[in-house]
């Protein structure tokens, strides 16, 4: 099977287990939303920074190591599933006798147990980070779907479950931990992956110093990402911190499912085509046409129907964090383009020019924080967007020199998309506020019917103008029922 097409089904696997995933996240969602306050996902929010903190220093960069290496032996394995062994104790210590500072600091007596309680998700997450790795190089997704799927479905019925209760917070802590649990037992029961008991020092001083310069470089991005809900969470109430999360977690659930698919997959794969420059390209031209042709008017479309979708899925104590979910779709359309210029620093080993990217943008972030947390969130998100912009450029600098693609080239490739993407939404978002002043606003009707025609018109509008991502799927979808044909020929 070529790396193409081993590619591809790893894709499509991938997204089903993302979209299953999401789907299942996303009924639970809703019906927390039901269940729980605003105040209750603020909680989280505060508990969730320090919780991602801890679990970057558990991975500490030798996931993408193990990813990245052409040949990978069975002490090298060992070595880094031991190392995050260690490190996952290290970091949940470190997160226990913080634990008091954390709720001092939030002025949250409450949030001592939610931490101590929570942290143990990095425990569970250090047995579970080198067997998915392995999956990953074999690119084996079908595997870690039928762990994935399970998983979502048993946390969430146990969220609900809590919720419905009356537990409030808790019901999103034990979301969290069963999760893992669940997810992380199956995936051993089902991988074939066992570690051996030896651990390889050289191995170690080899693969960190690769990962640990992805390491500082994810520590950089999860303090500075989860630096908006902390400054939010510290200057303004619990509600707003939760209100802010909640259209955050709504955004996620439609710009990670994609997101994450193509780069679990892809980083695997075009690793082991680092030394061709010139299929590396072609690849990552492809990636990227793929990628913002589903993503932009998935987001695009989410923000202009933001109205009818909170009126209609939630309470109306959550409709002030329409204009948040908003702005954050917008900014979010950069976060593809940045992603995968990111990964080509990945793939050829430059994690020093990665960290080096990441100083800069936080710099970034903390620059525009300054000049708009004192003017409220709005503001706040609105600077987020000037960032998303900003950071892009230097991301694609290095593209260019790297696998010369530059940014006149990616702009060719996404612009197309993004432009029809942009048409179709304002024209959408213009009909929602047309409709919402009408005597017979129906947010039901709005959203199902113009988030249809919507997404008609950009799959008729992308055909018709013949955009690459659009044959390339037609051409696939050919490819495998001629390939299914010949097999059922042999069969018979």
């Amino acid at each position: 099977m070529s790396l193409t097409h081993k590619t591809t089904i790893g894709i499509l696997w991938n997204f089903m287990d993302q979209l299953l995933r999401r789907g299942m996240a996303s009924i639970v969602t809703l019906l927390l939303a039901r269940l729980l306050l605003p105040e209750d996902f603020g909680l989280l929010a505060m508990v969730l920074v320090f919780l991602t903190i801890a679990s970057a220093m558990m991975d500490s960069g030798l996931q993408q190591a193990i990813l990245r290496l052409p040949t990978l032996g069975p002490r090298d394995a060992s070595t880094a599933f031991f190392s995050n062994i260690g490190f996952g104790v290290v970091a949940y210590v470190l997160l226990y006798l913080s634990a008091p500072l954390i709720a001092d600091f939030y002025a949250e007596p409450r949030l001592v147990v939610l931490v101590r309680i929570g942290g143990l998700v990095v425990l569970i997450n250090a047995f579970e980070v080198i067997q998915g790795a392995m999956l990953n190089r074999a690119l084996d997704f079908r595997t870690r779907m039928k762990a994935g799927i399970p998983g979502s479905v048993i946390s969430g019925s146990v969220a609900v479950l809590l919720g419905w209760l009356g537990f409030g917070v808790w019901a999103l802590v034990g979301q969290m931990l069963t999760a893992a649990f669940v997810t992380t037992a199956l995936m051993w029961w089902w991988g074939s992956w066992r570690p051996h008991l030896t651990f390889d020092m050289d191995a170690f001083k080899a693969m960190f110093s690769f990962g640990y310069k992805m390491f500082l470089s994810r520590m950089l991005d999860v303090v500075f990402v989860n630096l908006y809900v902390l400054v939010i969470a510290k200057l303004f109430a619990a509600s707003v911190a939760g209100l802010f999360f909640f259209a955050d977690r709504l955004k996620e659930l439609v710009l990670n499912q994609l997101v994450a698919a193509i780069q679990n997959v892809t980083f695997p794969a075009l690793a082991s085509i680092q030394h061709d420059p010139v299929r590396l390209k072609d690849a990552y031209r492809r990636i990227l046409q793929l990628m913002v042709y589903l993503l932009f008017p998935g987001v695009l479309l989410m923000a202009a129907l933001a109205r009818p979708l909170f009126e209609a899925l939630f309470p109306d104590r959550w409709l002030d964090a329409v204009p948040y979910l908003q702005l954050m779709c917008i900014a979010a359309v950069m976060y593809p383009l940045s992603s995968l210029n990111l990964n080509v620093l990945k793939v050829k080993g430059r994690s020093d020019l990665f960290l080096g990217l990441e100083v800069i943008k936080k710099l970034l972030i903390c620059v525009v924080l300054a000049l708009t947390w004192q003017h409220g969130v709005i503001a706040i998100l609105i600077g987020q967007i000037v960032v998303a912009v900003l950071s892009y450029i230097p991301n694609a600098w290095f593209s260019r020199t790297l696998i010369d693609y530059s940014i006149r080239e990616q702009c060719a490739d996404f612009l197309p998309s993004l432009m029809l993407s942009s048409v179709i939404a304002l024209c959408c978002w213009l009909a929602v506020e047309h409709l919402a002043a009408s005597p017979d606003w129906s947010p039901w009707a709005a959203l199902l019917g113009l988030g249809c025609l919507s997404g008609a018109s950009y799959l008729l509008l992308s055909c018709l103008l013949r955009f690459p991502a659009w044959q390339s799927g037609v051409g696939l979808i050919r490819d495998r029922l001629s390939q299914r044909k010949v097999e059922n020929l042999h069969a018979s």
